[in-house]
């Protein structure tokens, strides 16, 4: 009998590690190590631990898994069970999540984005979910500017320039070309080596990245102008998903609530902070006049036909414009 009890000691004991290897979140992002993406991330897996009683979490930042088509990938089979991710690489799981990021200049303030976001946000996690994943929180990461080696406000002043453009990305690069333009395809963690060897000689980028990951210092001339927002999601996949208890699901919905809404607030916060810092350090805003935004939205008119129906769907491009358009309206 005593033996017969130390062997299922034994047992036990060689069981436990195997249960705990079965509760494992490992996270993907982009967003460079101890940011503020990073520390709510870190957070979310907290709550996870705890109301899950152990388990193994791990956030891979800085891009360490590949860009996001990478780690998109990488949940398909897997390797990751979830991502805090931006447009590109959610519309590999659902390419009308694209609207809220690939309509340059539609969007005119983080109230506006809100909003619209707010409009599609049901029907978009539905979406989401069919495919296999679960939306846990809506995040964004600032505006896009654009940042180069030489001085530029005018959309004809970068034609000269070669564009760091996502490599995943071929139907922005085909329009890019068609519009004059020279796209270069590139992973998020060849953007620095690339400005620094000329291998590329603007990136659009929010400030809060540019100073992190020290773009500037290569590029030192910002355009001030809100060409896009950043917008992203926290998502896991839907096998892990079901395989947490009731009382975890409830504590990561509760913790990925409380992190959306924290990167929001903080990352709006961050684009002038970063801005001014990088001007202590020597980069140089360059302020388009009257007429050259107007050039700019005349070119971001120019392209909404071609992006409608290609890098957003035509039917989810129009609802975008119809919620605007009663936003505005509601506000006059």
């Amino acid at each position: 009998m005593k033996k017969f009890l130390v062997l299922l000691g034994l047992l036990a004991l060689a069981l436990t590690p195997l249960r705990a290897q079965e509760q494992q979140l490992r996270i993907g992002t982009l967003a460079p190590k101890n940011s503020l993406y990073h520390r709510q991330l870190m957070a979310l897996g907290e709550a996870w631990r705890t109301a899950q009683g152990g388990g193994k979490y791990l956030v891979f930042p800085d891009g360490s898994q590949g860009g996001e088509t990478d780690m998109v990938r990488r949940m398909r089979i897997g390797q990751l069970q979830g991502g805090l991710l931006s447009v590109v690489g959610l519309r590999e799981i659902e390419p009308s999540i694209a609207a809220l990021q690939a309509m340059p200049l539609m969007f005119r303030s983080w109230e506006e984005v809100d909003y619209v976001r707010e409009k599609m946000r049901p029907a978009m996690e539905k979406k989401f979910l069919d495919q296999g994943f679960v939306v846990l929180a809506w995040g964004d990461a600032g505006w896009v500017r654009f940042f180069s080696k030489k001085p530029a406000r005018h959309p004809d002043d970068y034609k000269s320039m070669k564009f760091f453009a996502w490599g995943g990305e071929a139907e922005q690069q085909e329009i890019m070309k068609r519009l004059g333009y020279t796209p270069v395809p590139l992973e998020t963690a060849d953007i620095l080596p690339a400005i620094q060897t000329g291998m590329i000689d603007a990136v659009p980028s929010t400030p809060y990245f540019a100073l992190a990951t020290q773009i500037y210092t290569s590029a030192p001339n910002m355009l001030d102008l809100n060409w896009a927002p950043i917008v992203g999601a926290l998502i896991v996949t839907k096998k892990s998903w079901d395989a947490m208890s009731p009382a975890a699901q409830q504590a990561v919905r509760e913790a990925g609530a409380k992190a959306g809404a924290e990167i929001r607030a903080q990352a709006r916060k961050e684009v002038d902070a970063a801005v001014a810092a990088m001007q202590k350090r020597g980069l140089a805003v360059n302020v388009p006049d009257a007429a050259q935004r107007q050039a700019w939205e005349a070119l971001a008119g120019r392209l909404y036909p071609q992006i409608r129906g290609t890098l957003v769907p035509a039917a989810t491009f129009d609802e975008v414009v119809g919620h605007l358009k009663n936003y505005r309206a509601g506000r006059k």
